[in-house]
């Protein structure tokens, strides 16, 4: 097993039924031909049955079974060791899943509430305000309101006469029934049961059972000797109550019919009586599952209800959650781990501080070329999106993030800033009024706050106030002044979330609470705004030393404070924000901000020195499972902000071609004009780059009005997942087949073709100078699963598409085939004839691939050097320089193709596209070879180094990978 080493390059593998280890086995020869170092697995521990993500665990100490087995988990280990190659496991520390009837831990919690052995593992309030709740937990799984679903008879009791238990279910939730409540269904019509068995002894036997249920310890006695008691002797009544109905049927025929009376009858309410008498006696309380908003007492993962938060602060947990995989990690079976939202986290930085002192303690000893005994480097990486002016946190012992904001940084390249001013000059004019992105975030908060994150606000607003009832100086500050005020600085907190603890507070961390509370105080319509500078004291524990046990009380309100603002923030930001605001639709992205209208070149190179000298081995990425549009989709949408005068023409001619095609609800055109915009901008994004069949057409626009539906319900403008306007939704489907029905006589299609096509021809070039950049820029670069070649995928689940992997085979067999048989010279001429293919996409990402493993330093080790381009044609190139001791690679790209391109020139090579355009060279290096064509390239001599002409080195290819010999 490869493992002790930070990975060359990952590829993302997507696990589920419908890829299990087996087939990711036999994707290891491809992907060690392809150049992969280490294979970046999504999670396979057990999930939920039917998981299309792996991220809703529900046993952290298994594998998932619809992945595969042992033995198959054991293939794909070896297919791994065979081609030298290792693998990161992507890990979810933050949350279970909940629901259903297969997490063992949540079901004690529901049948034993505070005296579950893992009652503490999940973050639950057993205090609430609400008194009906309290020593309950809140389950919001109802389709209906409650009362009109148990009358219609979907929750039923149910008896396991084997295993001596009674539960209840609605559909596939099971929910255990509190063991001293058992007695409510044994005792009912017991002097029938008498008639029945007479004198035999059994009938005692189980009437003493019936009392040893009631007398177990309640759930509330917490001393350890009762919470033994009742866990254990539960268990034994259990065992016997099931032994006694084997032995005895007429026994286990009495408590099925007493299921049934409990059951009651559809259109009696009054038969349903019984039943609601019970669960009221429940730990649990069912719900209609609109109520979680309002009422749910335990923290989710966002406002997902069956993802149920754990306290991974709490040393159990961390213990019970990581013990699997730390044996994987002492086995030498992993290299690295991802670990999934640490922003939910109670203690991000003391969860990474332990999990690598115990990955440390597991490793086994690396006998290799670094001597005996020696520990290997592990690999950790942190999901963490951070804003534009966020720097990651620099005492984490991780080695960097997933890579978003690379995502960003290098999207920006290829967007024109010079257009910022007009592309919003024409979305204004498109929609009939100015759309700010700040106060459509501000706003989105407000409204997820509102709908979606009540209850978590409410616990916090509690906290607040509790703290300020308990001084004299802060007790007029009301129960209700404490929530309004929490939800505007939410609103305005400008990052995720700080990340402060009792004993340290960061300047960053202070600069952010400071500007949320300023911008806080002036958007307040209270008249009494001190209550801000309260609420900054306490997150910035800036209370009194005096008062120990109120300065406690800070710091867990602000450890849940920083636990809040996260999920409102990616609600608001990518899961509506993003959906409402379409200036320019790839900026758009997870991490990014679509106020910085495009990244410059300078700021380009400053960011890869911040990643090469502080962070030199942070994943970075260009396609995620998370980004709301593939690398190529963004590249080609970029394209517009280069062509914002026919793109102005354009679509403003198709939404007057679209006008007949809107139905009519509630008295205005649908879809809206904002959603229209977003349609087009996403057509031009993923419309297919090779003709396809009628079959597959239609495949093509059912993955449009999937994606419509989607974006227009996460807008929630129109319609929402939580209040669905059918009407709206049906005009939308309406549109889409519209607009896209009758390929051969559509006005419409008749005049986006063309121009798709030449947006589409510009956004390939700019994809490709994208990848080359990712693969050599300083960090680790990921492969998101098919994008190898051109993928033209939407958000989720739509890049959760199966994978043509026999297509991609099949590519890069051809593509290693001709550069054999070829030349790398000709070859690349070929491949520019058929763009289309993908195969250039392909050949670019084996051939860079092919020179990190040649030259692992540079890339792993190497400095970042900017090169400067001079020339006629200077804006339109990115160069820089990765150096080792005396090896060096050199990277030319192009950017923003379709100003750099006249018409008659289709590919950006050559001197009549290039000039005079040249990069200047540092002394020392006098030639180099083009990885991609094979020629050799001579640094002209200056007085102060040298310069290479741009159009040599992009003489016969688009990109250059240069390297020394």
């Amino acid at each position: 097993m490869a493992y002790g080493r930070i990975p060359l390059a990952t590829y993302r593998l997507q696990f589920s039924r419908q890829f299990t280890f087996d087939d990711a086995a036999a994707l290891i020869p491809y992907l060690r031909e392809l150049g992969v170092s280490h294979c970046y697995a999504s999670p396979y521990l057990r999930a939920r049955s039917g998981s299309p993500h792996g991220y809703d665990i529900v046993d952290h100490n298994s594998l998932n079974p619809e992945i595969g087995s042992e033995r198959s988990f054991s293939r794909y280990l070896d297919a791994l060791a065979k081609h030298n190659m290792g693998q990161i496991l992507d890990l979810v520390p933050n949350h279970m899943g909940v629901g259903g009837d297969d997490n063992a831990w949540w079901l004690d919690v529901l049948e034993n509430g505070p005296a579950s052995a893992f009652a503490s593992y999940f973050d639950i309030d057993w205090f609430p305000n609400k008194e009906e709740l309290r020593g309950k937990v809140l389950v919001p799984v109802l389709g209906g309101h409650y009362g009109t679903v148990i009358e219609n008879g979907e929750v039923r009791l149910t008896f396991d006469a084997r295993r001596g238990e009674f539960s209840v279910w609605y559909y596939n939730h099971r929910f255990p029934l509190e063991p001293r409540t058992y007695p409510r269904v044994m005792e009912m019509r017991i002097e029938q049961l008498a008639e029945r068995l007479g004198a035999d002894q059994r009938l005692a036997q189980f009437q003493t059972l019936t009392t040893a249920f009631g007398h177990l310890p309640s759930r509330w006695e917490t001393a350890q000797s009762k919470l033994e008691e009742r866990r254990r002797d539960k268990e034994v009544h259990k065992q016997q109550l099931a032994e006694l109905c084997m032995k005895c049927g007429a026994i286990a025929a009495f408590l099925d019919e007493n299921v049934q009376i409990i059951n009651g009858e559809p259109g009696e309410p009054g038969s349903f009586d019984k039943l609601h008498e019970i669960l009221e006696e429940q730990v649990y309380r069912l719900a209609y599952w609109q109520v979680a908003s309002d009422e749910i007492n335990y923290r989710r993962f966002f406002d997902i209800n069956d993802l149920a938060g754990l306290r991974m602060e709490i040393p159990e947990v961390f213990d019970a959650t990581h013990r699997f995989v730390l044996q994987l990690v002492a086995e030498g079976k992993l290299d690295g781990l991802r670990i999934d939202h640490p922003d939910g986290l109670y203690d991000p930085r003391g969860y990474y501080a332990r999990l690598q002192t115990e990955v440390q303690s597991a490793l086994p000893a690396y006998h290799g070329p670094v001597g005996p005994a020696a520990v290997p480097e592990f690999y950790f990486v942190a999901e963490k999106i951070l804003a534009s002016y966020e720097r990651l946190v620099d005492d984490w012992p991780v080695h960097g993030t997933t890579g978003y904001d690379y995502v960003n940084v290098v999207n920006g390249l290829f967007v024109n800033p010079d257009a910022s001013v007009e592309m919003d000059r024409i979305y204004t004019r498109f929609l009939g009024h100015h759309m700010d992105f700040d106060e459509v975030l501000y706003q989105s908060k407000r409204l997820v706050i509102d709908v979606q994150l009540s209850s978590e606000l409410t616990v916090l607003s509690n906290m607040l106030d509790d703290i300020a009832q308990r001084n004299r100086y802060t007790r007029d500050y009301s129960l209700n002044g404490c929530r309004n005020a929490l939800i505007v600085l939410v609103a305005c907190f400008p990052v995720y979330r700080t990340y402060i603890a009792e004993d340290r507070v960061s300047d960053d961390d202070r600069r952010y609470v400071d500007w949320a509370v300023a911008q806080a105080k002036k958007r307040s319509q209270a008249s009494d705004v001190s209550i801000y500078d309260f609420i900054r004291d306490l997150l910035l524990n800036e209370t009194s030393a005096a008062d120990p046990m109120r300065r406690g009380r800070a710091a867990r309100f602000a450890m849940k404070f920083q636990q809040y603002t996260a999920p409102v923030m990616a609600k608001a930001m990518e899961d509506t924000s993003f959906y409402v605001y379409h200036r320019l639709a790839s900026l758009n992205e997870v991490g990014g901000d679509p106020r910085r209208f495009g990244t410059s070149v300078s700021a380009f190179h400053h960011a890869n020195q911040e990643r090469a000298r502080n962070w030199p081995h942070s994943m970075i990425a260009t396609s995620t499972h998370d980004t709301k549009r593939s690398e190529d989709v963004r590249a080609r949408i970029n394209v517009l902000s280069e062509m914002s005068d026919e793109w102005r023409a354009r679509v403003t001619r198709w939404a007057r071609l679209a006008r007949a095609r809107k139905l009519i609800v509630d008295g205005v055109p649908a879809p809206g004009r904002n959603d229209e915009y977003l349609f087009y901008q996403t057509l031009l994004g993923t419309w297919p780059l090779e003709s396809v069949d009628e079959r597959g057409f239609d495949e093509y626009r059912e993955r449009i009005k999937r994606y419509m539906l989607k974006a227009v319900k996460e807008a929630k403008a129109h319609t929402s997942w939580i209040n669905p306007n059918a009407a709206y939704e049906e005009a939308v489907c309406h549109f889409v087949a519209s607009m896209l029905g009758n390929t051969r006589q559509n006005p419409f299609l008749a005049d986006f073709v063309p121009f798709q096509q030449r947006v589409a021809r510009f956004g390939m070039w700019n994809s490709l100078a994208q990848t080359l950049l990712k693969l050599t820029s300083p960090g680790v670069p990921d492969i998101y699963q098919g994008t190898e070649i051109w993928d033209l995928s939407l958000v989720d689940p739509d890049n959760r598409r199966p994978v043509d992997y026999r297509k991609r085979r099949d590519l890069l067999r051809r593509v290693v085939g001709a550069a054999k048989r070829l030349g790398a010279s000709e070859l690349a001429r070929d491949l520019l004839e058929t763009p289309a293919d993908g195969r250039i996409k392909m050949f670019v990402t084996w051939r860079a691939l092919t020179l990190r493993r040649a030259m692992p330093d540079v890339f792993l080790r190497g400095d970042y050097q900017p090169l400067g381009v001079t020339g006629s044609k200077a804006v339109h190139a990115v160069a820089f320089m990765r150096r080792f001791e005396e090896e060096a690679v050199v990277v030319v790209v192009p950017r923003c193709i379709a100003t750099l391109l006249d018409e008659e020139y289709r590919v950006p090579v050559g001197p009549e596209v290039w000039t005079d355009t040249a990069v200047e060279m540092p002394g020392g290096i006098e030639r180099l070879y083009n990885a991609f064509t094979g020629e050799e390239c001579t640094v002209e001599k200056t007085d102060t180094g040298g310069y290479l002409q741009a159009a040599t080195v992009l003489n016969h290819f688009p990109v250059a990978l240069l390297h020394s010999p």
